[in-house]
């Protein structure tokens, strides 16, 4: 296949971007796997090498780095225009799907059957969160250096309550002092592979120039940089305005848009964030709702991140945030501003800042915080799948008795996904149905 593939029209990258969306389980690696089958090898839409070259700048970025390839490669192809269809369609039938599971959870969450699922799901998700940490963990502690700051962001975190944003700030100084004392230490792994197939000609091939639009200049980042701030700003003043800044939508807003910008390493690094915020600190909802959220992220298309969604909804549906007639509509409201202010981020990192971040891409300045921050995330994530476990096993408290059904799920769960590489969907599906076993028989 000498000869590339037709240029595809807006439309037909409109149709393929919502396809994706629709069909974008199994977390970021299920996600980035489907790109490349369809984009790289089938449609030969980028080559291999393009799109681990995109890959890999969307690593070095907070946000959901499957979404924001998305919009990269839309972006790459179709101008501005292409990366905002490409990204919200990555998003949007994710966040519909969410509302819908929101209302159904918080309305029949009690009955038998939904609470017999979510008794398996539960346990299944600790087994998840331990799964991350260890996929995470065997890619970026390569070096004791690395072993000590997830050791450290532990302590930090689990015994001394600190703040994950300064967790992040303290391991990306560590890093930036790291690359300069020890510099082989903190070069980044490339836990992407380096051996490039080749699949054919590809409309974006290796050598094929970068077009103007995705080259570096002041005026447009300006002219993207005053856009993205009219877009964060005017929403946020409209709030102020309508409900003052103490009200609890206006908190949200404030509250993800600091979350979007925390999100080195994925959405279980942001998790035990959000939880401070959202289940300590406002009382959004409560830590086992929190769970049952992730488990409905997890069998839900689009980024696993989109978990704030349920956490909107369901603070906004609770709190009866538009009267008490319309709770339904002030969780929708909820679970949309909060979609907003997560993603955009995402956005600007990609159409503001990609040809100024790609120019600096492998110098050690910019990659080694970056590294340190992933080896601190790993700590952290260990901490929540001992949070998790925590409200799992002893959902009384450690006054109370051992549920010990759900260790053995979350045990057989944790054995599954690790040793066995079977797929989060077909662990979670599995968990499930042995919870509504358990709770017709037990």
């Amino acid at each position: 296949m000498t000869i590339p593939p037709a240029n595809p029209s807006l439309r037909e990258a409109f149709r393929f971007w919502l396809k994706l969306g629709l069909v974008s389980f199994g977390g970021p690696a299920g996600q980035i796997a489907i790109m490349h089958q369809e984009l790289v090898e089938k449609r030969r839409w980028i080559s291999e090498q393009r799109f681990l070259h995109a890959l890999n700048y969307c690593m070095l970025l907070p946000g959901p780095e499957a979404q924001q390839l998305a919009t990269y490669i839309g972006w790459l192809m179709h101008r501005t225009l292409g990366g905002i269809i490409a990204g919200v369609l990555f998003v949007l039938p994710s966040l519909f799907i969410l509302i819908a599971l929101s209302w159904i959870y918080l309305v029949f969450g009690s009955v038998p059957l939904v609470a017999g699922l979510f008794y398996g799901i539960k346990p299944a998700v600790t087994a998840i969160v331990l799964q991350a940490a260890h996929r995470i963990g065997s890619r970026a502690l390569k070096n004791w250096w690395l072993w000590t700051i997830a050791a450290a962001a532990f302590i930090a975190i689990f015994v001394l309550n600190t703040p994950f944003p300064l967790i992040v700030a303290l391991a990306a100084l560590t890093g930036y002092a790291g690359g300069r004392i020890a510099p082989d230490k903190f070069r980044a792994g490339g836990g992407h592979g380096k051996a490039v197939k080749h699949y054919g000609a590809a409309l974006i091939d290796d050598h094929t120039p970068t077009p103007a639009h995705a080259r570096f200049s002041w005026p447009r980042l300006l002219q993207i940089g005053i856009a993205g701030l009219l877009l964060w700003s005017l929403p946020m003043a409209m709030l102020v305005l309508m409900f003052g800044w103490q009200h609890t939508y206006t908190q949200m807003a404030w509250f993800f848009t600091k979350a979007a910008l925390l999100t080195f390493g994925g959405a279980y690094a942001v998790l035990p964030y959000v939880y401070q915020g959202a289940v300590a600190g406002f009382g959004w909802l409560s830590a086992g709702q929190m769970i049952d959220g992730l488990a409905l992220g997890e069998t839900t298309p689009g980024p696993l991140i989109m978990v704030v969604a349920f956490v909107g909804f369901v603070g906004g549906y609770s709190q009866h945030l538009l009267g008490a007639d319309a709770p339904f509509m002030a969780g929708a409201l909820a679970a949309t501003l909060v979609t907003w202010f997560t993603f955009l981020p995402s956005f600007l990192f990609i159409l503001a800042g990609g040809p100024l971040v790609e120019s600096t891409h492998g110098d050690l300045k910019f990659t080694a915080p970056l590294t340190a921050i992933t080896a601190a995330v790993v700590g952290v994530i260990v901490n929540l799948a001992l949070f998790f476990g925590y409200h799992v096993l002893w959902p009384q408290g450690f006054t109370g008795s051992f549920e010990w059904p759900t260790a053995i799920i979350a045990i057989a769960a944790a054995v599954a996904l690790i040793r066995y590489k079977r797929s989060v969907m077909q662990v979670i599906a599995a968990c499930a149905l042995s919870g509504l076993a358990i709770n017709v028989f037990l």
